[in-house]
């Protein structure tokens, strides 16, 4: 059978579909990326968007190699990473709240490694990430081929679907951008897109719960 990267072509294909459609459901990802595109631009979305993609593989590798699975299993390293992640989606929120009541300027330089920085934590932090290395990857996994380098091509696979999805929203989001550069605009739309990932940060917290 015609396979690329140790994964059969039918495998490759129904899996980067399955990611395309998980990555399209609203969440974390989806409702920072889209604040900091409307609001600060392009580039602060991509730099957070290849800080959200270091992040995945980071989870990716480390479960392709047991660590995300020991996670899963243990209650206490879960929740730590659960309430990490819910706590930090609340800075989030907040952060953007007050720049909208007072504009904070930083060099450029120091703001993309700041955006970069968030998008990496945040997925760092998100236990369903891990969830969905650990137990839904595997579901696509060929019994007579060696586990590892499947694991490995998949989550590459993984990652390059859900990077062409963020940078997507950011190119979409950041449309927006010329429209608020008026101050009263871009105060009310950081204030929604705030509100609305203090409600994701409640969701999340309520959607991870065991």
């Amino acid at each position: 059978m015609l396979d690329i990267f140790s994964v059969s072509i039918p495998t490759l294909l129904s899996f980067m579909l399955a990611s395309f459609l998980i990555e399209l459901t609203p969440g974390p990802n989806m409702t920072y990326l889209a604040l900091v595109a409307a609001s600060d631009g392009r580039k602060a979305g991509f730099a957070t968007v290849t800080g959200v993609a270091l992040g995945l593989t980071v989870i990716g590798l480390l479960a392709a190699f047991g660590v995300a699975e020991l996670v899963q299993a243990s209650r206490l390293a879960y929740d730590v990473l659960r309430w990490g992640g819910v706590l930090f989606l609340f800075y989030l929120a907040w952060d953007g709240w007050r720049q909208s009541a007072e504009p904070v300027a930083a060099p450029e330089h120091e703001g993309l490694v700041r955006y970069f920085t968030r998008g990496l934590v945040t997925n760092i932090l998100n236990p369903k990430a891990a969830v969905f290395y650990v137990a839904v990857l595997p579901t696509f996994l060929d019994a007579a081929r060696a586990p590892l380098p499947q694991t490995l091509s998949l989550t590459l696979i993984y990652v390059a679907v859900a990077t062409i999805v963020h940078a997507l929203i950011v190119v979409l989001a950041g449309a927006l951008e010329p429209v608020l550069n008026d101050p009263g605009r871009e105060k009310i739309a950081r204030r929604v897109l705030s509100a609305l990932l203090a409600g994701v940060a409640i969701w999340f917290a309520w959607s991870t719960a065991r």
